[in-house]
């Protein structure tokens, strides 16, 4: 598995002084960007040959949240190079080896282009060392919008503050327009993510949100009523959050279990 060391910034804290779940996707994405530019197939390799991975879905699994100081091991390991698929686990852990997130996700090798998926070329599947999937569990990737009940909220204009360099909205950027729709008493326990289609510089997107129990569901949605992005959020409503010590993630999660009955 790839890993790198990070301590936990006041910039990615949330109010309450925890790790934020944006902050997550960050670590997250940033780990396997480290490791295509340390194999020589980053950004700048891909950009030359017009070829990008995109994200389809994120399922990320929260047990317990670092705080502000705190040291974490960030890791990632794909599992799975299947035509134009990949398919990747990703971790945070403490120093000590305490599991405190673990996500698994979807990824398209893509001709920018052409906008279509491209076979995994040769030089990535020899780099890119495989292997075993985490033993967790594996939600589907297609994400269920209830048919009604939602509510409409104020649009939002995609601006370049929220593109990357393949110039439509980060992946991260959904879901920071969707965590506007939380409680901020409700602790979450899963976090997924299907992107559909890509907004880009000056597009709308329009917030619908359904809450059903503990989950609330977000569609982020282009003017024609279709989503750019499903984001859905699993929570244990009226838990505060807890503090990071050592060994706790499973006890974390047992209760918030426990809590949603």
């Amino acid at each position: 598995m790839y890993t790198f060391t990070g301590r936990v910034r006041y910039s990615e804290t949330d109010q309450d002084g925890f790790l934020s779940l944006e902050g997550v996707m960050d670590y997250l994405q940033d780990c396997s960007t480290f490791q295509s530019e340390d194999l020589g197939i980053g950004i700048a390799y891909m950009q030359e040959r017009n070829v990008a991975w995109l994200v389809n879905y994120w399922q990320i699994d929260i047990y317990a949240l670092p705080r502000l100081g705190d040291p974490i091991v960030i890791g990632t390991s794909p599992y799975a190079l299947k035509g134009f698929m990949g398919l990747r686990n990703f971790m945070i852990e403490s120093p000590e080896g305490q599991r405190l997130v673990e996500a698994n996700s979807v990824w398209s090798f893509m001709n920018m282009d052409r906008m279509m998926p491209e076979r995994v070329p040769e030089i990535m599947e020899e780099k890119y060392v495989l292997a075993p999937r985490f033993d967790m569990e594996y939600t589907p990737r297609k994400i269920a919008v209830p048919e009604d009940g939602g509510t409409t909220r104020e649009a939002v204009h995609v601006t370049e503050t929220m593109l990357d360099s393949n110039h439509h909205v980060n992946n991260v950027q959904y879901v920071r327009l969707a965590a506007a729709y939380l409680d901020p008493n409700e602790k979450i326990l899963r976090l997924r993510a299907e992107y559909k289609n890509q907004a880009r510089l000056g597009d709308k997107i329009t917030p619908v949100v359904y809450t059903r129990g503990n989950t609330r569901t977000i569609a982020l949605n282009a003017d024609d009523g279709r989503p750019y992005s499903i984001i859905e959020f699993s929570a244990a409503q009226g838990m505060p959050v807890d503090p990071f010590v050592p060994g706790m993630g499973t006890e974390t999660l047992q209760r918030c279990e426990s809590a949603n009955g």
